[in-house]
């Protein structure tokens, strides 16, 4: 299996050269392969432009209140659970360091993350925001395009792109891999654990 992901052709960047150049640093490019490791678990598989496996989730369809993200040697970097409020109109997630097992009450989350709702936000692209604080009323970034096209940007409060997820091609042949195999760009200073983490949530709110 690991043979076979090293044989995924290298992501093309597309117009990041400019970037680099203006950020002072290269985007990390990432392949995104909606399938787990393990034969008998769904999850998500994630390796680098060299091929070396960074992140991986197994059993993901099996418990979808909670999702543990494990870096390529399997240590637990952040787990992401549902949240569901008979008040709230739509689920919000929370972003915890690490393995929580059984001490959410006692564990400050990093972010939460609000799916948008079209109803109370008129703006079709938006797809989530995302706060530092549960109970913050003012995002630090927010998620727009569509997720069922694999074509989302992340933004900051600025408007600059922080990470993007596009449909992955082929470098010679232009020939798509379809939906399963995706990239994901991060900019430099944008952690790739937190922006994997949006791969996921968006994942369970628009699958």
């Amino acid at each position: 299996m690991i043979l076979s992901m090293k044989s995924i052709p290298r992501t093309v960047p597309g117009n990041h050269h400019e970037q680099d150049l203006k950020s002072g640093g290269a985007w990390t490019s990432l392949t995104v392969w909606r399938k787990s490791l393990v034969l008998s678990c769904n999850g998500f598989t994630v390796i680098d432009c060299k091929g070396n496996l960074v992140f991986r989730v197994d059993n993901y369809a099996g418990r979808p209140e909670e999702v543990i993200l494990v870096d390529g040697s399997g240590k637990p970097v952040l787990t992401i659970c549902r949240r569901k409020k008979l008040r709230v109109l739509a689920d919000s997630w929370r972003v915890y360091e690490g393995e929580v097992g059984d001490s959410f009450s006692s564990k400050k989350p990093i972010c939460c993350v609000r799916k948008c709702i079209k109803i109370l936000h008129p703006n079709v692209s938006v797809l989530a925001h995302v706060y530092h604080g549960s109970s913050d009323k003012k995002y630090a970034y927010i998620i727009e395009g569509s997720y069922g096209r694999r074509s989302c940007r992340v933004l900051d409060e600025s408007r600059r792109v922080v990470a993007e997820i596009r449909r992955k091609e082929a470098v010679n042949s232009g020939v798509s891999f379809g939906l399963e195999v995706f990239v994901l760009i991060v900019r430099p200073g944008f952690n790739p654990n937190f922006a994997m983490a949006i791969v996921l949530l968006l994942d369970q709110m628009f699958s």
